[in-house]
């Protein structure tokens, strides 16, 4: 079985369904959104705490309610929005693979937006040693667990990472009547100045042990290399994000080593003609609200290619973030073109820097340098005004991004 539509959407989070809503009816054909998940509105549906969509809706609202007002936002333009539809592969330059409790099929379009998000990476894949008991969750097993599936957790936690997803993470376990005792962090201080004693910094799960449900999680002080036991009955794994990007790496989409997700240019497009890509897939990770902001700016993209306009991310300038900055996102812009969204660079940096100093250079010269009143935190999206590299030279070399 197939089908054809004129704009298909993989995700329905924030950035997938934003997208959906600025086309639906403008586009001479239907927009289909394919979510896997029961439910479409991405983390936000099961993150039960305020402070959701204050860039893209101009108020301040819990995540399923955010969740839900993209969702009838969406619908409301004319998009259709299918849940429990997972796509497995890539039948074509501009077909999927779709697989649903409906049965199997093929969905062709003229345009596609990959919006799958990112997730933060589990034990497995942190390399923690010890024992396997249950208690174990990322910051999204834990929310689901509690605020979609209404069950208990444990009663003392241990959650590894001191940023904002961190306090998410002990906002849900306070709901959950779980008790906070530690915070922990690789780094020299905290992303974010939480209400919760003690934390620890320069300090790494070295190993997490128990019977059938933790009991003790040991704890490396990379300072001195010394090591203790703290008691607990849950352990929750925070940030430390990886693009969700299976899709893309089947389309063969060139992907960008530093974020890992699909290496595109200001408008969003990537290296295949009439695919985009938006989102956290492309920056992991930055708020809602601003991933729903890139889904409104692809819009534009989309719009423009099914106008016969510039296919895919051609030849243009490479933007490299040298250490301790590790990567920048779009990583390609055209000098003079549009900006991309908000007017920002999104960078990802190793070090803390109270009042950086960013300096763009270009071929040994210096195209833009701001000293900026924002810091430069690793665990934090670091902002760069795009009018840094305004002054690049087209036919000149990558433009290095340095602090």
């Amino acid at each position: 079985m197939s089908e054809h539509v004129r704009v298909a959407v993989v995700g329905g989070g924030p950035a997938g369904l934003t997208a959906a809503a600025a086309l639906a009816g403008r586009v001479g054909g239907p927009v289909l959104v394919l979510e896997r998940e029961a439910a479409a509105g991405g983390i936000p549906r099961h993150s039960d705490h305020g402070g959701y969509g204050l860039r893209d809706l101009h108020r301040v609202r819990s995540g399923p309610a955010y969740a839900r007002s993209l969702v009838a936002r969406s619908r409301a333009a004319g998009a259709r929005v299918e849940t429990e539809a997972m796509v497995t592969g890539w039948a074509g330059e501009r077909a999927l693979e779709v697989t649903s409790p409906r049965g199997r099929r093929t969905v062709t379009a003229d345009a596609i937006v990959l919006a799958t998000g990112a997730r933060e990476r589990a034990r497995p894949a942190r390399w923690i040693a010890g024992d396997r008991p249950a208690g174990v969750y990322t910051t999204g097993q834990l929310q689901q667990l509690v605020h979609l599936h209404h069950r208990p957790v444990g009663r003392r936690a241990v959650v590894v990472g001191a940023e904002l997803v961190s306090w998410s993470a002990v906002l849900t376990l306070r709901a959950a009547g779980c008790r906070t005792v530690l915070l922990t962090t690789e780094l020299d201080r905290p992303e974010l100045r939480l209400p919760i004693r003690p934390v620890r910094t320069r300090t790494r799960v070295a190993a997490i042990h128990g019977t059938g449900r933790v009991s003790t999680v040991e704890l490396e002080d990379l300072r001195t290399g010394r090591r203790t036991r703290v008691e607990c009955d849950t352990v929750v794994l925070t940030g430390d994000w990886v693009p969700d990007h299976e899709l893309a790496r089947a389309a063969g989409l060139t992907l960008d080593p530093g974020t890992l997700g699909p290496r595109v240019d200001a408008a969003l497009r990537t290296s295949r003609p009439g695919v985009f890509a938006a989102g956290n897939l492309l920056h992991p990770v930055d708020t809602a609200d601003v991933a729903a902001l890139d889904g409104r700016h692809v819009a534009a993209a989309v719009q423009q290619w099914l106008a016969g306009g510039v296919a895919a991310a051609g030849p243009g300038l490479e933007v490299v973030a040298e250490p301790p900055l590790l990567w920048v996102a779009p990583q390609l812009i055209h000098p003079g073109g549009p900006p991309p969204p908000r007017g920002r660079l999104l960078l990802w940096t190793a070090e803390h820097r109270r009042f950086p100093l960013v300096t763009a250079a270009q071929d040994g010269r210096v195209v833009g340098s701001a000293r900026l009143p924002w810091p430069a935190a690793p665990g934090r999206m670091f902002r760069v005004p795009y009018s840094l590299v305004r002054g690049a030279d087209p036919g000149g070399g990558p433009v290095h991004l340095t602090l």
